[in-house]
């Protein structure tokens, strides 16, 4: 048997070249695959934390309640005036005066005023204004229903109830009945003797009787 030739230098230098090589590409390779991993992990981890993070917050901020003026505060908030609405202010005996005055135009007596006639015309007045019209009268016919302790006087008198609403004066309510079919009836009936009347908000209501 022939004994085996020695490797020469040359050829053994090349086998630990290219070993030496090899190891050093494997060792690049898995070193750059693991930085790759390392870096995508990182980078998860880094985007959940930032989610948390922003969630966390969201809920702190929603958490955290709205806040509402203070009863102080709210004393202190001035609001723009507002305009009250024109009133008409006149009383019941100065549109008495000028029903008197315009029953002697026309050449009949001047009503004598009666108490118990000023509790018919208070009682209308009242309900008139808490309706805020006119009720054609209907509260007037069905008064002594309502309230039998009235009854006498209506036994006692022969009486006839007129009402208006949205007069400006005295003198504009006598008016607007003197130009009422009807109505007229309480300037120049000279039957009616004694009467009353009660006005207020430019309602008014007048009592007559005989």
């Amino acid at each position: 048997m022939k004994p085996s030739r020695p490797e020469s230098l040359l050829l053994r230098a090349f086998k630990y070249l290219s070993l030496s090589v090899c190891s050093t590409c494997l060792f690049v390779f898995l070193y750059l695959t693991g930085y790759s991993t390392g870096t995508q992990v990182a980078t998860v981890n880094a985007i959940i934390s930032l989610q948390e993070s922003m969630g966390s917050t969201q809920k702190l901020a929603s958490s955290v309640p709205i806040p509402t003026q203070s009863p102080a505060t709210q004393r202190t908030v001035k609001h723009a005036p507002s305009i009250a609405p024109k009133t008409t202010v006149f009383s019941g005996p100065s549109v008495w005066a000028e029903v008197n005055k315009k029953r002697q135009s026309y050449g009949v007596s001047p009503l004598s005023q009666r108490d118990e006639l000023c509790t018919i015309a208070s009682i209308r007045l009242n309900e008139l204004l808490d309706l805020g019209n006119l009720d054609g009268h209907s509260g007037f016919a069905n008064l002594t229903e309502r309230r039998p302790d009235l009854k006498w006087i209506f036994e006692k008198y022969n009486i006839s109830e007129f009402l208006l609403m949205g007069a400006s004066s005295p003198l504009d309510a006598v008016e607007m009945w003197e130009n009422t079919l009807g109505h007229r009836k309480l300037l120049t009936g000279g039957e009616y003797v004694w009467g009353c009347v009660y006005a207020q908000n430019g309602f008014a209501v007048a009592i007559s009787a005989y």
